[in-house]
């Protein structure tokens, strides 16, 4: 997804238009008569090819015309570039090879809702968002202004085994009534930063959720109904700058006092990556847990 948001920003900040195609049958094509290997084996790769060694879905082809970019997903793709003459010729070179519908401009992509305008493209996840709402029965439940309540420490079962915990907070039953509606909030953060920490905090606990974990995730389906259509601007102003911004949170966690990194990153004005996630070690000092979070921001940056 980070790809995907930062060809989108490239194409909103240099005004290419963006296509959506879609491969029929994508799983039908035809009988495998050779070997297929999970991991392709040393040395194998034809000369001259341009896909992306970063991100195996990215693939360009660049002339003295310009550039075409097509994103791959199963048998949805994304083209854009900055010459329609060569985007029509990958278009054709796909269609001879695959039989291919074209969708024409860029509306809908791995559920994801995209809107052009002078200003950029907006990416929401709107009518994603208000079947989770319908769903968990909350058409009618009162919109929250957080996405979890203020101070608010969630307890592992393991951490109540230590400390004596609430008596009316017992494990769920079904734990996969909790871990089905984190995985459709993880989805959702795709085009959502500002649950992204609340999520991340959620989903720690879907091994053995507890009465108050499920509560917890229906508080951020409420805060997502007061703006369901909340979502991503690429905007269309180009600086060409890549920025980026880390914080660390030390000792947050009560069970085993690791830090929580959290960063964002932007092309210009807009925001294509972003990460909140607990540090794998411990850190003795606020300064040791800043000093990780700024390294896993670096390492993302060059990775970009």
């Amino acid at each position: 997804m980070v790809t995907v948001r930062t060809v989108v920003s490239i194409a909103a900040q240099s005004h290419w238009p963006l296509f959506q195609m879609d491969v029929y049958n994508a799983f039908l094509q035809g009988d495998l008569l050779e070997e297929v290997y999970m991991t392709l084996p040393p040395g194998l790769g034809s000369q001259g090819e341009h896909k992306s060694k970063l991100d195996y879905s990215l693939f360009t082809k660049r002339n003295q015309k310009g550039i075409v970019i097509i994103l791959v997903y199963v048998d949805d793709l994304l083209i854009t570039g900055n010459d329609k003459g060569l985007i029509q010729e990958a278009k054709k070179i796909l269609n001879h090879i695959f039989k291919i519908k074209d969708l024409g401009e860029l509306r809908y992509f791995l559920g994801i809702e995209f809107a052009r305008s002078a200003k950029g493209i907006l990416m929401n996840q709107r009518r994603y968002a208000l079947e989770l709402i319908s769903e968990c029965g909350l058409g009618g439940g009162k919109p929250t202004t957080t996405p979890l309540e203020q101070n608010q420490k969630l307890t592992s079962l393991e951490y109540d085994k230590v400390f004596e915990p609430p008596s009316d907070d017992a494990k769920l039953e079904d734990r996969r009534v909790y871990q089905r509606l984190i995985g459709r909030l993880l989805y959702l953060a795709m085009t959502r930063p500002d649950i992204s920490y609340a999520v991340q905090h959620l989903s720690q606990f879907m091994h053995a959720p507890k009465k108050s974990h499920y509560e917890a995730a229906l508080h951020v389906i409420r805060y997502i109904k007061q703006q369901p259509a909340l979502g991503l601007l690429m905007s269309s102003r180009n600086s060409g700058k890549v920025t980026a911004y880390c914080d660390a949170d030390w000792a947050s966690c009560l069970l085993s006092r690791k830090s929580v990194t959290g960063f964002g990153i932007k092309y210009g004005d807009s925001l294509i990556s972003w990460k909140s996630k607990k540090q794998h070690t411990v850190s003795r000092s606020s300064a040791e847990a800043e000093y990780r979070s700024m390294a896993t921001t670096v390492a993302k940056l060059v990775w970009l």
